[in-house]
């Protein structure tokens, strides 16, 4: 069989590369063609069409910048779409641009899957109309999010959620350690807004070591212009050990959240994004909180510092607070709530009988 792969993001990504070696598992003579990034590509030892550097593009402003370039890429999506001619295409995440390939697939008569929901259920929920119309097979890997889908009569597969393959959340971070992680985000833009924060409380703890947890794609180069005379190490190998190892993590809001609770490290969720983005982001999303962590608890275990809150003094002052064991224990204590809700593993595994019976069909 020929697959199709779209991912355009670096948790993308990694679901992407995990379904990969399981698709081969069941099909030993897949063929592949994909846009992506290097985790898939390290599996497939295929280049992608379009690498996820040229094709990670967040906020409204952003992307009305770059809009040339997305048309671009949607042109050249849809060409080697037909060019391959694939049994099937699987569309993860990234709606701004699946949901246009969905809607094309959907004309020229080729099966697909959605796999990770777009986040509909915090903004743009008119977009439901468009997944009723275009997509017919849907995984999700939030808890909520089935019941959210079936109350627009959508059915769509609970699988819970890939991390949980990947990551060991029966351990406990060191809270003895001296480690303290960064975790700025995947995207260029974002990262040279929240990184520069994140480096200014460095000097406050001198006894601490700190990490950057880096995106290898985007090279050590770029990491090094923001760091400057920052006394801190960016790491690009052995990421999982150092989150593991570390009392505490600074993490831009995103899929990395999920990731650092499964770790069991404590967290704060920094983000900042251009001030337009933010204030139509203030008036379009319906939901009270901006990491996963806190929307699948329905609460604030985590701290949020986001745009004018997200400064050195305020960092400073809830680091403090989360290096304080019993501020530690309770967070982990929700930890192991959350990790209850996000399922009992095998996700991808799931997914991919999902896949192999849309093809029979």
């Amino acid at each position: 069989m020929k697959y199709f792969i779209i991912s355009g993001e670096a948790s993308g990504d990694l679901y992407s590369s995990l379904l990969v070696s399981e698709i081969k598992k069941n099909d030993p003579n897949a063929v592949f063609k994909y846009l992506g990034g290097d985790k898939t590509k390290n599996i497939l030892g295929l280049k992608p069409i379009i690498h996820i550097n040229d094709l990670a593009i967040m906020g409204f402003v952003e992307v009305l910048s770059k809009l040339g370039k997305v048309l671009k890429n949607l042109s050249l999506c849809k060409k080697e779409i037909l060019l391959f001619n694939p049994d099937i295409v699987i569309l993860i995440d990234y709606p701004g641009f699946n949901l246009r390939i969905a809607k094309f697939l959907n004309k020229h008569k080729i099966k697909s899957l959605y796999y990770v929901s777009p986040q509909i259920w915090a903004w743009h929920k008119s977009r439901i109309f468009k997944i009723k119309k275009y997509i017919n097979d849907m995984c999700v890997i939030l808890p909520f999010e089935k019941k959210f889908y079936n109350s627009y009569d959508f059915n769509v597969s609970f699988v819970g959620h890939p991390l949980l393959d990947i990551f060991d959340s029966k351990k406990n971070a060191d809270s003895a350690s001296k480690n303290i992680s960064f975790m700025p985000g995947s995207r260029k833009q974002e990262i040279k807004k929240i990184l520069p924060i994140m480096l200014s409380i460095i000097k406050y703890y001198p006894d601490y070591k700190f990490y950057i947890l880096g995106i290898h794609s985007l090279g050590e180069y770029f990491y090094k212009k923001i760091v400057k005379n920052h006394n801190i190490e960016v790491v690009f190998e052995n990421k999982n050990n150092i989150l593991n190892k570390s009392s505490v993590a600074l993490v831009a809001s995103g899929t990395a959240t999920l990731e650092t609770a499964i770790f069991k490290t404590p967290q704060i969720v920094c983000y900042k994004t251009n001030i337009i983005t933010y204030y139509l982001a203030k008036f379009l999303i319906k939901v009270p909180f901006i990491s996963l962590v806190n929307i699948v608890l329905k609460k604030e275990a985590v701290k949020e510092l986001i745009q004018f809150d997200f400064n050195t003094l305020n960092l400073k002052k809830e680091l403090d607070s989360i290096l304080e064991k019993s501020n530690r224990d309770k967070i982990i204590l929700d930890y192991d709530n959350l990790i209850k809700l996000l399922g009992s593993g095998g996700a991808t595994k799931k997914t991919a009988s999902v896949i192999s019976d849309i093809l029979k069909k």
